[in-house]
């Protein structure tokens, strides 16, 4: 890898990235700081979910399973993001080799795909419980769930695939550094030697895509869901729908806007710096799984009911939790 950067017009296939985060050396402390005060948060708070609405039956529901796989992904993707990052910043542990840094970017799109597409099932989950609740019981039923779950899985798969094919045909002959705290896709391409538009084309097209519909179902859900709560007669219900309206769109708009800027601008000519990109996909990436499990889980009387019996050991009736 010696003199690398100095080769210029030799193909080659790399054996390792050095990544470099573009952070202001004056900003390094508070970032370092950030970064470990956000991983502890989101581990803390995902985890703790996940726990109470495994050992909690009476929480063995569609919507509590939807929360529970909401937070196994944002547990999984902050532990494959974080801890590299806060390694490069402190030690300078920048260098990875292929194999793991093309895993890394694997892990990133998949549980990213993954989580865009569960936000949509969870918010039509809410509009039916909200528009027909009567019905709920009957039309979202555990196997619903569990069919929705792998077909979530399945689509992330299937958008997942063709990023693995392009990334594997990527050659570098002028640099091995990315530009970036984590192993990214868009990077990757950015600094090949590999001029087909086609690598960063496909990215916008399946990020406008899946913006498109994946908004799209998730804003009209939301729409019918205070539609419906126009229609409550108590002053208090209806503030409390849309007070949890604004909350899950804050979250939605949260994981979506900024990867939409990152990833839809590039691929139409239009070039960010890479402190901008790192800012966005950052805000787009660990900051929505931190708060997840405070719009989703800790704001909702069984949950907490359920974590006030896990520290103090006190048991209660169903019927208690549900007051």
């Amino acid at each position: 890898m010696e003199n690398f950067a100095m080769m210029q017009n030799v193909t080659v296939t790399v054996a390792e990235f050095v990544l470099h985060c573009a952070v202001e050396p004056d900003q390094k402390n508070l970032t370092i700081i950030s970064l470990f005060f956000i991983y502890l948060v989101t581990m803390i708070g995902n985890l703790l979910v996940i726990v109470v609405i495994t050992i909690n039956p009476h929480l063995h529901t569609p919507m509590f399973f939807y929360i529970c796989f909401l937070a196994i992904i944002d547990a999984v993707n902050s532990s494959n993001l974080i801890p590299r990052m806060l390694a490069v910043l402190l030690f300078n542990s920048s260098a990875v080799p292929y194999g793991p840094c093309l895993l890394q970017m694997s892990v990133v799109y998949f549980l990213g795909i993954m989580e865009a597409h569960l936000l949509v099932v969870m918010a039509c989950d809410r509009y039916v419980a909200v528009v027909y609740p009567l019905r709920y019981p009957s039309i979202v039923t555990s196997k619903v769930v569990w069919v929705s779950i792998f077909l979530v899985n399945i689509i992330a798969l299937a958008i997942l695939t063709p990023y693995l094919v392009y990334v594997r045909e990527l050659s570098f002959c002028r640099t091995n550094v990315l530009p970036y705290c984590f192993c990214d896709y868009a990077t990757m391409v950015q600094i090949s030697c590999t001029n087909d538009p086609k690598y960063i084309v496909i990215l916008s097209i399946t990020t406008g895509i899946q913006a498109v519909y994946c908004v799209g179902l998730t804003l009209f859900s939301y729409l019918r869901i205070g539609t419906a709560a126009l229609k409550i007669t108590s002053d208090k219900g209806k503030q409390k729908v849309f007070s949890t309206l604004l909350t899950h769109l804050l979250v939605v708009g949260l994981f979506y806007f900024p990867l939409m800027i990152s990833y839809i601008l590039p691929g139409v000519g239009v070039k960010l710096s890479a402190e901008a990109c790192t800012t966005l996909v950052i805000v787009a990436i660990m900051i929505p799984p931190m708060m997840n499990p405070l719009i989703y889980s800790f704001r909702n009387k069984e949950i907490k009911g359920s974590i006030r019996r896990l520290f103090t050991g006190k048991r209660t009736s169903p019927q208690t939790d549900m007051d």
